[in-house]
């Protein structure tokens, strides 16, 4: 049975890359070796693991990566850095009109 890793790279260019394996080191090679020419990290190289979490079942891994790559940086460094109350305070909506900023509600 595979496990299936959702990992945050950081590149050298201080951005992050999100991407899932089942097989955590060799994928770090792939990236660190600059093995796809297209890839977001080859030009980015080298790149540090930051952040990765298991998961046995490849449908809850596949969502949760897809979550993660839409997260702000900030929400990001929140996760890597296990910062979990501000990773909460982040994930709140501040639009005005939002029931919290509304004096009208």
């Amino acid at each position: 049975m595979y496990k299936y890793s959702v990992y945050i790279l950081e590149c050298s260019d201080q951005s992050f890359y999100t991407g899932i394996t089942n097989d955590m080191v060799r994928r770090l090679i792939e990236h660190q070796d600059g093995n796809y020419p297209k890839a977001y990290t080859y030009k980015r190289r080298p790149v540090e693991l930051r952040f990765h979490i298991e998961f046995e079942n490849v449908l809850e891994a596949i969502y949760f990566e897809k979550k993660l790559k839409g997260w702000t940086r900030g929400k990001k460094l929140a996760l890597i850095n296990g910062e979990y109350n501000r990773l909460q305070l982040l994930a709140e909506c501040r639009n005005a009109t939002h029931y919290k900023y509304n004096p009208n509600l």
